[in-house]
C-alpha cells in the first residue's frame, strides 16, 4: 500500500494542532464533535451564528482594544509566558488575551475561527495561581483549536440581547447552542487539563470560581463540595441545569477526574502505560453530566 504524503497538509494539521483524530482532536468529547456536526443540518444555528458574529466582531475587537489591556511579551509577561506555553502544548498559534478590569472572576474567548480574543477579568488574575491560570488559559485555547469560537460567540451574543435583531431564529438557535456548549465545555476543560498537568490544580479552579474569597480559600474542602451536589440530585430542581451553558462545576470535577484516568492524559503527562481510552472516558462521562436519562446524546446518538 502507498501513502500520499503532502507537506503543505502536514504543515497545516500541525499549526491546528496535533492532537488530531479525525474532525477533531484525540482529547475532545465525542458528543462536542457529534452536535458540532449536527449544525451543518440545523439551518436557524448556522443561520444565527453567520448573522451575529459577522455583524459583530468589529466591534468586540474595537471596544477590547479601547476598554482593556492587550497581552505581549512586553506587556503583563508572566500572562503572555502561560498563553505561550498552553500554545505550544496544543500546538496552535499564540492566542491574542486581552486584560479586563473586573470584579468577577472569569475568562471567556470569541472572535471568529480566523481572529478570537480570549478575555481574562482582573480578578482572575488575583485569585488564581499559576498553575490555576494555566488550566483557565488551556481551557480557552481548547475552544480556539475546537472551533468553537463562533458558535461560543453566537450564543454569548444572542443572550446578551443583541440577538433582537436576528427575529425567528432565536429560540431554536438558543436551545441547539446551550445543549451544545455544556458538552463544548467538557472538551475544554480537558484541554485545560493537559496545559496545566495539575488535577489538583483544575479542581482548586472550580472551588475557587464557586468561593470568591481569598479569606476562604484556605478552608476549601473539595470532597465537601462534591457532596454537597449530591443533595440535590434527587431533586426536581436538578433539571434547572437544561438551561445552563455550563454544567455544573461538580460534573465538571468529577468529569475532569475520569480524563486524567484515560490512557491519553497519562501519556501526555509521562505517567505510563495504561489508563481508560477514550471511548470509556466518553461513556462515563457522558453518564456523569446527564441531566436526565440520554438528555446529553446528540442528534443521531443512540441512548446508552
Amino acid at each position: 500500500m502507498t501513502t500520499d504524503f503532502d507537506f503543505a497538509t502536514y504543515v497545516e494539521r500541525k499549526r491546528t494542532g496535533s492532537w488530531g483524530r479525525d474532525e477533531g482532536v484525540r482529547y475532545a468529547y465525542s458528543a462536542d464533535l457529534a452536535m458540532l456536526r449536527s449544525f451543518q443540518r440545523i439551518r436557524p444555528v448556522e443561520l444565527a451564528a453567520a448573522s451575529v458574529v459577522r455583524t459583530s466582531k468589529e466591534w468586540m475587537r474595537a471596544q477590547l482594544l479601547g476598554s482593556t489591556v492587550k497581552v505581549g511579551p512586553t506587556q503583563f509577561p508572566s500572562i503572555y509566558a502561560i498563553a505561550k506555553h498552553c500554545a505550544d502544548v496544543l500546538t496552535v498559534p499564540i492566542p491574542t488575551v486581552y486584560i479586563k478590569n473586573s470584579p468577577v472572576p472569569n475568562a471567556y474567548t470569541y472572535g471568529t475561527d480566523d481572529e478570537s480574543f480570549i478575555v481574562v477579568h482582573s480578578a482572575l488574575v488575583d485569585h488564581f495561581d499559576e498553575a490555576e491560570l494555566k488550566f483557565v488559559i488551556g481551557h480557552e485555547t481548547g475552544h480556539i483549536q475546537n472551533k468553537h469560537v463562533v458558535y461560543n460567540t453566537a450564543l454569548m451574543i444572542l443572550t446578551q440581547g443583541i440577538g433582537v435583531f436576528v427575529g425567528w431564529i432565536i429560540q431554536p438557535a438558543l436551545i441547539a447552542l446551550q445543549q451544545w456548549t455544556r458538552r463544548a465545555e467538557i472538551t475544554c476543560d480537558r484541554a485545560g487539563l493537559l496545559c496545566c498537568q495539575d488535577l489538583d490544580a483544575a479542581s482548586r479552579s472550580f472551588l475557587k470560581l464557586a468561593t470568591g474569597s481569598h479569606k476562604l480559600y484556605p478552608e476549601m474542602n473539595l470532597e465537601a463540595f462534591l457532596a454537597q451536589f449530591e443533595e440535590g440530585q434527587s431533586s426536581v430542581g436538578r433539571l434547572s441545569e437544561a438551561f445552563a451553558s455550563h454544567p455544573y462545576l461538580p460534573k465538571r470535577i468529577h468529569a475532569l477526574r475520569v480524563f486524567a484516568d484515560s490512557e491519553l492524559y497519562r501519556a501526555a503527562n509521562g505517567l505510563g502505560a495504561g489508563g481508560l481510552d477514550m471511548d470509556e472516558v466518553d461513556r462515563r462521562t457522558s453518564d456523569i453530566i446527564q441531566i436526565t436519562k440520554g438528555a446529553e446524546k446528540a442528534p443521531g446518538e443512540a441512548s446508552a
